[in-house]
């Protein structure tokens, strides 16, 4: 397939990125009516695949980038020094986990629930915790995204020479594991393994790089077809009307069929069908292209540049608005200053890290003449 172009940072990617973000942190609040109008209530994915779609694009794009221009040894650099911040980042989530659920605990007298089995196990469940052995529900996302970056530089290797080997691989891979979900890696808080199985969601990551190779060799999006946007937007459709909360926005329920939500475990098919054909969609549009460049979405955008650190900090005032919930109820002033306070916080600390990245890479002005 020979090496990447060189090109300039598609910004849809940052703001699709940014929306994820912030769908994950309302999401990760039980109770939280704002998560009546996230994704996962429009279609049968959620922010969770957009995530890990994104995540194998822009692998692609700037790792796979590194790869062709400097060689394997300083891509595996590259992808391992971000493997180690990502790590670090998982560790500090758990501790400050451990140590803020077992704070509220002794001062408000609030069950431990989240992680009481690792509080229990003392310094031996903080051990499994930081292995990777237990991962505790809503701090499952970065273990994921670790293993996948690990798979990546053999994963772009295959995929830049033999596409259709790589992805035909992938495809074995998820389907095996859809099929036998014993094929998962273990999980000492949960008897079933992972709850984002990687063997089944790096098929998503993988196709991601895919799509970021194809988008290059069509001037930055995927080719555009009508009859397959007409069938991406059919089946959208379809989903959305298949799992719209009907009866929890007040209005008749409208489901066709009487299905079971798709297992998100094993991104079973009909989740993998829609965020493909939102992808399609969205990266097959130049109206998407232009709607990413409106100012009205910069707080957004700066929340996808700096992904990684706005999704630890929604991680730790999402737990802080699960306590809260739990211990002072979730009636409409608690609705309000949860997502309030969650999502200005979130989009004022990207928009600050991104005016310091800018100030950093802004070039020194000139001497002054003598």
């Amino acid at each position: 397939m020979g090496s990447l172009p060189k090109a300039k940072r598609d910004r849809r990617v940052d703001v699709l990125r940014g929306l994820a973000l912030v769908m994950i942190f309302v999401d990760h609040v039980p109770h939280n009516v704002a998560s009546l109008f996230t994704l996962h209530d429009f279609g049968f994915c959620d922010a969770a695949e957009v995530f890990v779609l994104l995540a194998g694009l822009s692998s692609t794009m700037a790792y796979g980038r590194v790869i062709d221009r400097d060689g394997i040894k300083a891509g595996l650099r590259r992808v391992g020094i971000r493997c180690l911040r990502i790590y670090v980042y998982q560790a500090g989530l758990l501790i400050f986990t451990l140590v803020l659920v077992s704070a509220w605990a002794r001062q408000f007298g609030t069950p431990p629930n989240l992680v009481g089995p690792l509080l229990a196990a003392g310094i031996a469940g903080l051990a499994r915790g930081l292995m990777l052995q237990a991962l505790p529900g809503f701090l499952d996302i970065l273990p994921l995204y670790i293993v996948l970056m690990a798979f990546f530089p053999l994963l772009y290797i295959v995929l830049r020479s033999r596409p259709v080997l790589a992805l035909t691989g992938s495809a074995a891979v998820w389907l095996i594991a859809n099929l036998n979900h014993d094929v998962n890696l273990p999980n000492w808080l949960d008897d079933n393994g992972w709850y984002f199985n990687p063997f089944t969601w790096q098929f998503l990551f993988a196709i991601g790089a895919g799509l970021a190779v194809l988008m290059r060799r069509n001037g930055g999006s995927l080719p555009h077809a009508r009859w397959l946007v007409a069938l991406a937007w059919g089946y959208l459709a379809f989903a959305f009307v298949q799992s719209a909360p009907w009866a929890d926005w007040g209005l008749p329920d409208l489901h066709p069929l009487s299905l079971a939500p798709p297992d998100k475990s094993h991104l079973a098919p009909l989740r993998l069908l829609d965020i493909l054909a939102l992808s399609y969609v969205v990266f097959s549009s130049e109206r998407a292209q232009r709607l990413a460049t409106s100012g009205f979405v910069r707080a957004v955008e700066a929340c996808g540049k700096h992904s990684l650190e706005i999704f630890a900090l929604g991680c730790a005032l999402a737990l802080v608005g699960r306590l809260a919930f739990r211990t002072w109820g979730t009636d409409w002033r608690m609705q309000i200053a949860l997502n309030l306070v969650g999502l200005s916080t979130m989009c004022l600390t990207a928009l600050r890290l991104e005016y310091n990245r800018a100030r950093h890479a802004a070039p020194p002005l000139p001497a002054p003449a003598a």
